[in-house]
């Protein structure tokens, strides 16, 4: 394989990955059955968890009812629960910044606007069942705001009617992103109810999709031992909705850097469902069946809600399988290790960009045996550079006898000219990993490196890191061996270029470990060609 044809097969090869990973991360097709979900947005469950006599009346079509707010904080939070069915209408996370740096980011939101690409994304809960409160009903509070000043918080609201009374309780603890939502329900009737509760969290179809560039993640996604952890685009339920029965899991939303989830601990059956419910509005919950209520009896029961970053430690916490909401891809089992790495060493040094520095010169070492073996091949193929453009020379355009006379060199200096090849391929899927974790990893969300890197996962504003990037790799064209071919040299020289425009767009974290990997290899590749040279003189002193 000639210099040229290296050079396309690994800008292709890497192209060809990122296009197939971000094909997978849009196409993931979910299970479906008959189930489905009424235009209103209170769930249909399938018979098995519900008749048809069961359900609460509805109206026809979909609507987010107005109703007054009441604010709570946390050390974790900022929200807006509505009295019309104790609906979280807006969460902000107290820890992170939106992208402009100064605000609390907005995860939750009912402030939907198209013309503004506003976001729709609440949480909703309710109950099943003859003159039982849906998310419609409404609520009344006994304050008007509440502020967590020690380790927990309760937040109560009641729905009285002649029938049943409801005692719906938010409760938040300190340091947590998991919200514990009680159920209280009194059967007043002289007749057994049989209730059924259904969480879920509705969103538009438009918000957090990335861009063409740097495309990522937005929509459904669950979690079962049996089916273990699975993600699909909102688009795959516009026509038919998902549902799938099982007794453990959870049903959430994530996206890039967020997540959220309803859980139910307890081992109950529950019904799995993601559903469109208006033009571009769609629905991810769960449903379960509760014990009989007998007349002037009362049943209590509780779900958690996990709303917050896609932080490692969090997650794992939250429930079985939420670690795997961390969105990277189907390199994974190369990108979870890295980072764990990663944070490992951020830990010892504190700076997130010093943590990458590190870890490319681990990534170094690990590979070192492949890449001495790559850049001895390299100087050998140097050192033969005058002979092959003598042979060049002599046979002119007799293009198979060159070849013939080619390998038959190699041969006699024992030189494989595929040698070089095999780090280079090897560290594509490494690469594309990391690129990965930068762009998932919450971790990295804002952080600092030095100067003008005010911010790894993203971009780098003066583009001083691809500059340097694409100088360091035209220094290891010099270092490589010229191609005989003029047009291969010119474009040898080129390729650097080229190849950096893709490097204008990426975070400045993955841009500075490709430009120390870079360093570190002219460095190698200068050493062993030093030698390989002083080899190929002594060899001809000795002749």
């Amino acid at each position: 394989m000639d210099t040229k044809r290296l050079i396309l097969f690994v800008v292709f090869s890497f192209s060809l990955l990122l296009l197939w990973d971000s094909w997978q991360r849009q196409n993931i097709s979910p299970s479906t059955d008959a189930s489905d979900i009424s235009q209103d947005g209170i769930p249909k469950p399938s018979n098995e968890f519900v008749g048809k006599a069961d359900l609460p009346n509805i109206s026809s079509g979909y609507q987010l009812l107005n109703g007054k707010t009441i604010e709570v904080k946390t050390d974790k939070y900022n929200l807006n629960i509505s009295e019309i069915g104790g609906d979280i209408r807006k969460l902000t996370l107290s820890d992170h910044l939106a992208d402009n740096y100064v605000d609390d980011y907005v995860l939750f939101s009912d402030a939907s606007d198209p013309v503004l690409d506003s976001l729709l994304y609440v949480a909703q809960s309710g109950l099943l069942g003859k003159n039982l409160p849906s998310h419609k009903s409404k609520f009344i509070f006994e304050k008007n705001s509440y502020t967590l000043n020690g380790k927990t918080l309760s937040v109560p609201m009641i729905f009285n009617s002649p029938e049943v009374s409801v005692k719906k309780t938010y409760q938040f603890s300190e340091d947590s992103y998991l919200i514990n939502v009680r159920y209280d329900i009194q059967n007043k009737t002289q007749s057994t109810i049989a209730p059924r509760a259904y969480f879920q969290l509705i969103h538009d179809g438009d918000s957090n999709q990335g861009t063409k560039l740097t495309p990522s993640f937005t929509g459904p996604a669950y979690y079962t031992e049996e089916k273990d952890f699975t993600k699909f685009a909102f688009s795959k339920t516009e026509k038919k909705s998902f549902t799938h029965t099982s007794n453990d899991g959870w049903m959430g939303i994530i996206q890039r850097y967020f997540a959220s989830a309803w859980i139910l601990s307890e081992p109950i059956s529950r019904e799995l469902y993601a559903k469109k419910v208006a033009d571009n509005i769609y629905a991810a919950g769960m449903l379960t069946s509760l014990p009989s209520i007998e007349p002037n009896k009362n049943i209590s029961f509780e779900v958690k809600l996990y709303a917050g970053p896609q932080s490692k430690d969090d997650l794992v916490s939250a429930a079985k399988g939420m670690k795997y909401s961390v969105d990277y891809g189907w390199l994974t089992i190369i990108a979870s290790p890295l980072f764990s790495v990663l944070s490992g060493i951020y830990k010892m040094v504190g700076n997130w960009g010093i943590s990458i520095i590190l870890l490319t010169v681990l990534i170094k070492l690990l590979f070192y045996p492949l890449s001495a073996a790559s850049y001895r091949s390299m100087a050998q193929m140097r050192e033969l550079a005058p002979r092959l453009a003598s042979m060049k020379e002599r046979f002119g355009d007799d293009k198979q006898k060159m070849q013939q006379a080619m390998m038959e060199l190699y041969r006699t200096e024992k030189i494989n000219p595929l040698g070089g090849c095999l780090p280079i391929l090897i560290q594509i899927p490494v690469f594309i990993a990391l690129y990965w974790v930068l762009l998932g990893s919450v971790e990295l969300r804002h952080a600092p490196f030095f100067g003008w890197i005010s911010d790894l996962s993203v971009k780098d504003p003066y583009y001083i890191l691809p500059v340097l990037m694409a100088a360091s790799m035209f220094l290891q064209t010099k270092l490589n061996p010229k191609p005989t071919d003029p047009l291969q040299a010119k474009l040898m020289l080129w390729m650097p270029i080229v190849f950096s425009i893709f490097f204008f767009f990426f975070p400045a974290g993955l841009v500075l470990y490709w430009l120390i990997n870079n360093i570190l290899s002219i460095a190698q590749q200068a050493y062993v060609n030093k030698k390989i040279h002083a080899e190929t003189l002594k060899k001809k002193g000795n002749a």
